[in-house]
């Protein structure tokens, strides 16, 4: 086993139930997608190398829950909001080592979700209209720099951070033609959104 990469999966054997030759190298998204779907939260796929998010707190899971109750009451009948789930962000090629990230949560249509379910795949990055993430301990740097780039590649359209560092506030990125996501700076209190379908966020319920 590559010595750096040992040192980066080291206690990943007894984290997941996956041989050992497969920790030994850099996996594809679909590797990825045929490992054990129960023992891969919370761990993403980051250049072909298991990454393991930090694990929410309790004010994380709750405002991810409030968040989605909020968002599913407005959302017209073919889309659906999810948590957690696994996406294809299809920046390599199949046999190259992937990107898989899963959102706190996102929206799709609701074709695409009873697709996956039906077909037993992962969710692409093409098909997400937006991706919410809630910064956590250990993940602003991850939110804000890391995964603001990698799914402004994918072509996510919409892309929001929020903080509930108080207030509470929340960041949203359009994708732009040639200059990644652009955003107006953060908001407090309550968002209204134009996209991908009008929705009105009140933030000060998510703490």
């Amino acid at each position: 086993m590559c010595h750096a990469l040992g040192k980066r999966l080291e206690g990943f054997v007894t984290a997941l139930p996956v041989p050992e030759d497969q920790l030994a190298k850099l996996l594809t998204v679909a590797e990825y997608a045929a490992l054990p779907q129960n023992a891969l939260r919370p761990w993403e796929l980051q250049e072909g190398i298991l990454f393991r998010s930090p694990r929410p707190g309790y004010d994380h899971v709750d405002a991810s829950l409030e968040l989605a109750i909020q968002i599913k009451a407005q959302l017209p009948g073919d889309l659906w909001v999810m948590q957690d789930a696994s996406v294809d962000l299809e920046l390599a090629a199949p046999d190259e080592p992937g990107f898989v990230r899963a959102p706190d949560l996102f929206i799709v249509e609701r074709a695409v979700r009873d697709e996956v379910r039906r077909r037993k795949r992962l969710i692409r990055a093409a098909e997400v209209l937006l991706a919410v993430e809630i910064i956590s301990p250990g993940s602003k740097r991850m939110d804000l720099v890391v995964k603001r780039a990698e799914y402004a590649d994918a072509g996510i359209g919409q892309y929001w951070i929020i903080d509930l560092d108080p207030p509470t506030s929340l960041t949203a990125c359009h994708l732009t033609e040639g200059f990644g996501y652009m955003d107006g700076g953060t908001v407090t209190g309550k968002y209204e959104a134009a996209l991908p379908v009008p929705l009105v966020v009140d933030l000060d319920r998510l703490c």
